[in-house]
This record gives structure tokens, C-alpha cells and sequence, in this order.
């Protein structure tokens, strides 16, 4: 039931970081600095957006696995 909790919170968190907060977060960044040319610009945003939506899929897998935690029972070994 934990495994269950922590990837559906894991999704459900990737989801919102990448809709309203990756692209934002990446365009400030590239804003950040000057390019010699249209790649460069277009790696860094790429980078800088998959890395912010790893970043929200591990949140999300550490907040689902911490409330799954509380659902579980522990039974003793007999």
C-alpha cells in the first residue's frame, strides 16, 4: 500500500511541478545568462526544465511514501 501511495503522489506532484512550474523556472534561468547561439539556449532550457521536473517527481515520491507510512500497520513476526 505504501509502494502504491508514494507513485501515485509522485505523479500527481510531476504533473503539477511540470505544468506550473518547470517552464517558468526554466526560462528564468537561460534568462540568466548570454548565448552565442540558439542551441545553447535550447539545451540549457531542456536541462534546466527535466531536471526541475526529476526534482518534483522525487518530492513527490518522499511526501506519498511519508503519508503511505501512516497507513501501514506493523505486525509482529510470529
Amino acid at each position: 500500500m505504501r509502494y502504491l501511495i508514494a507513485i501515485i503522489a509522485a505523479v500527481a506532484v510531476a504533473l503539477l511541478i511540470t505544468i506550473y512550474v518547470s517552464s517558468p523556472v526554466a526560462s528564468w534561468v537561460v534568462r540568466q545568462f548570454a548565448f552565442d547561439s540558439p542551441d545553447s539556449v535550447a539545451d540549457l532550457h531542456a536541462l534546466v526544465f527535466m531536471a526541475v521536473n526529476l526534482g518534483g517527481l522525487i518530492l513527490g515520491w518522499i511526501l506519498g511514501w511519508a503519508v503511505g507510512g501512516a497507513f501501514e500497520k506493523d505486525e509482529p513476526v510470529e
